[in-house]
């Protein structure tokens, strides 16, 4: 076999540069500084589209909820002060709360019970002869309607949850000193009692101070909404002195949801 003839090194020919290739070198500078130019317009592009996009995300991001806090108690009172009256029926005093937007007012049955003569006090000093339009002693209950309404009548918000331990306010008119608020919480539920010698069952239990004229009135939850009619106390000395024992029909029932009867002993106020 014939070999090939060796070729000589210096017939190979060696590389040549981009300047001996024909590009001339000003012209090589200027595409380097070119090149590095896009590069940094690139990267700052690519830092600015990144700061819009999350302005943009910050600026659709959903707010995050804050809890509203519960009024306060001179709070509710100046809400539901209003809604509240001066009931006096023969020589009994007690409470009443305006629960329609007709005047309709919830009360305490043992307070209007047997008595012709009766006559309600709004907040703002109107005063109004008022008939007996629903009673039910079982539940210590009834509702009475004014032949006259004040200027501005201000309904209370009924309902609301009653949970053992939760705060509650209570507004009457305690030995005759009206407008009365006591503070305290509920200490037990579906309680049972004896008003006006009846029992009466499914009581909210609870430990605000109230006396004989806080009858009627009506029992706050810490919204300020009505959860009960105050009926009456613990009575153990039988001499009708709060001994941090007492009982509120809850709404529901003083509206007609439910009617029971249960042994216990107390007094009514």
């Amino acid at each position: 076999m014939e070999r090939a003839p060796d070729v000589p090194a210096e017939a190979v020919p060696p590389r040549r540069s981009a300047a001996a290739a024909g590009v001339p070198r000003p012209l090589l500078v200027t595409l380097v500084v070119v090149v590095a130019a896009l590069a940094v317009v690139v990267a700052m592009l690519t830092y600015r589209l990144g700061a819009v996009s999350d302005t943009l995300g910050a600026a659709t991001a959903s707010p995050s909820p804050t809890e509203t806090p519960p009024p306060t108690v001179p709070e509710i009172f100046q809400a539901v002060g209003p809604s509240v009256v001066v009931i006096s029926a023969g020589d009994s005093i007690g409470a009443g709360v305006v629960a329609a937007d007709d005047g309709t007012i919830l009360t305490a049955d043992h307070v209007i019970a047997g008595e012709k003569d009766i006559t309600v006090t709004f907040a703002d000093g109107t005063k109004a002869r008022a008939k007996v339009t629903a009673s039910n002693p079982a539940q210590d209950i009834a509702t009475l309607l004014p032949a006259e309404l004040p200027e501005i009548l201000v309904p209370a918000v009924l309902g609301g949850s009653a949970d053992v331990g939760s705060s509650v306010v209570a507004i009457g008119n305690p030995l005759g000193l009206t407008y009365s608020v006591s503070t305290g919480v509920i200490s037990g539920l579906d309680r049972s009692t004896d008003i006006k010698n009846r029992g009466v069952a499914g009581l909210i239990q609870f430990d605000a101070s109230v006396n004989p004229g806080s009858s009627g009135g009506p029992l706050l939850n810490e919204q300020g909404l009505v959860i009960g009619i105050v009926v009456s106390i613990a009575d153990p000395g039988k001499d009708q002195a709060f001994a941090g024992i007492a009982f509120a029909v809850p709404i529901g029932a003083a509206l007609g949801g439910t009617d029971g009867e249960g042994p216990g002993s107390s007094g009514r106020i």
